[in-house]
């Protein structure tokens, strides 16, 4: 079927719906996604009724069947045909629909059987997230896809991590009272199942404004354009991998923010509680690095303008790495922690914001170095990071309370509250100045080369 004219016709530079709203739809998924994070253990304990053994053996089963798939999705967009609306805009409105009653049937008990009632509350995480996960890379790769020059790629990824801090910041303070409205006409029971509903059909209407304003810049693919590279083979893929050391750099860099977003997330509720015997300072801290991580990702596209992504990203680093670390100095006045942990949300922000368009300047060296464009794959590879530093968050934490004697309902004192900020601030910072040093010396894909291998790609 022949193109029409309207459908070759790419837009020139990013309109003011993609510089200013792509990302509605990473809220959305944020505020969906966390009520898993949040209450997933909450909702197995206390309202399904399971026992902790149980409630942890479920846990642990779907997520480490998520994290061996989390490599597979940008596979299946870039392994598959192209679909009519685009290899990647497509799956926007094809997949998130599903989303919402899978994702709330992992908040069901269904049966008096533990056992059966186990294995679907698993089957239906599993199903969700494999469905939200194809939507997930889909849209994360159209920063590569969308953002034609680096600046363009800055600048979306700046946009798509304020609004997903935003999500976060939302979720701070209506996920839990929501739920607690939703109960009143659907039960204790299954007021988290009703929540996860409503927040995914916010994921699924953010996802469709994503695909409404990236209309008519991903190309429409003909037979033509399936040959020249946008249909990847499996072996291609893992060529593109093992034969570019930057994008490997990368993703081992990567992890040490993944570490400060999940690991001091974790850790927080135990320094303010039992090392300084004041729970309610939680509020103020969540509020606090919220908008840190919102100032930074908004800020990142005049500082990458400024600086250029890779840069921007190792000075993200060091940021985090400084004030991390000083939190470790200072663990004794709660105020100087909330200030400090501020001021590295603020480069976590930036830090979340640069590195998909690092992500992105790897898929143009590699469609320049091999003639293979995988950006689902390369994108989707992401994910990978992301899920360890889910995996290490618990074995951090754990950790570092059995290492300073910490027992539940006890204040600590001592050397013990400086042990509390561990996992709160040096091991993070620890991960953060390795993760600098990696892009310093091992990620050599500048502003210039980038901009060097995307003329030689156009030329073709």
């Amino acid at each position: 079927m022949k193109e029409t004219a309207q459908q070759n016709q790419k837009p020139k530079g990013l309109s003011k719906s993609l510089k200013y709203l792509f990302g509605v739809g990473d809220a959305g998924f944020n505020l969906m996604s966390n009520i898993e994070t949040f209450y997933f253990m909450t909702f197995l304990t206390d309202l399904a009724g399971f026992g902790t053994a149980i409630a942890a053996l479920i846990n642990s089963i779907f997520s480490i069947v998520d994290a061996c798939l989390s490599w597979i999705y940008g596979g299946i967009l870039n392994g598959t045909k192209a679909k009519k609306w685009g290899r990647y805009r497509s799956w926007l409105i094809l997949v998130p629909w599903v989303v919402p009653f899978l994702y709330a049937f992992q908040f069901v008990r269904i049966s008096d059987n533990e056992i059966l009632s186990a294995v679907l509350i698993i089957a239906a995480a599993i199903a969700s997230h494999v469905v939200w996960n194809i939507a997930y890379v889909a849209n994360a790769t159209l920063v590569s896809v969308v953002g034609k020059t680096a600046e363009d790629r800055a600048t979306l990824s700046s946009s798509r991590g304020t609004w997903n801090n935003i999500g976060s910041l939302l979720f701070t303070y209506l996920g839990l009272p929501f739920a607690t409205l939703l109960a009143n006409f659907v039960g204790e029971k299954n007021k988290f199942a009703a929540t996860a509903f409503c927040l995914g059909l916010l994921m699924v209407l953010g996802y469709y404004a994503h695909f409404k304003m990236t209309e008519g810049y991903e190309e429409i693919e003909t037979q033509s354009a399936s040959r020249s590279g946008s249909k990847v083979s499996i072996p291609d893929m893992f060529k593109s991998l093992f034969q570019n050391p930057q994008l490997m750099i990368l993703m081992v860099a990567d992890l040490a923010k993944w570490c400060v977003k999940f690991v001091t997330a974790a850790a927080a509720i135990y320094y303010f509680r039992d090392a300084m015997g004041n729970p309610g300072l939680m509020v103020p801290y969540a509020l606090a690095i919220a908008l840190g991580a919102i100032a930074g990702s908004f800020a990142t596209r005049y500082i990458a303008a400024a600086l250029s992504n890779r840069t921007t990203t190792i000075v993200s680093f060091l940021g985090m790495a400084i004030a991390l670390g000083l939190i470790y100095v200072f663990y004794s006045s709660a105020v100087a922690v909330i200030a400090l942990m501020t001021v590295a949300q603020f480069f976590y922000g930036v830090a979340y914001s640069t590195s998909p368009a690092l992500y992105a300047d790897t898929v143009v060296y590699t469609t320049w170095k091999t003639g293979k464009n995988a950006a689902g794959w390369i994108m989707g590879l992401q994910n990978l990071p992301l899920k360890v530093g889910v995996f290490l968050r618990g074995t951090i934490v754990a950790a570092c309370l059995a290492a300073v004697g910490w027992h539940s309902g006890i204040v600590l004192e001592g050397a013990a509250r400086r042990g509390m900020t561990v996992a709160l601030g040096l091991i993070p910072a620890i991960l953060c100045a390795v993760g600098a040093v990696l892009l310093i010396f091992g990620y050599k894909l500048t502003r210039e080369k980038i901009a060097q291998c995307q003329a030689e790609i156009d030329q073709k």
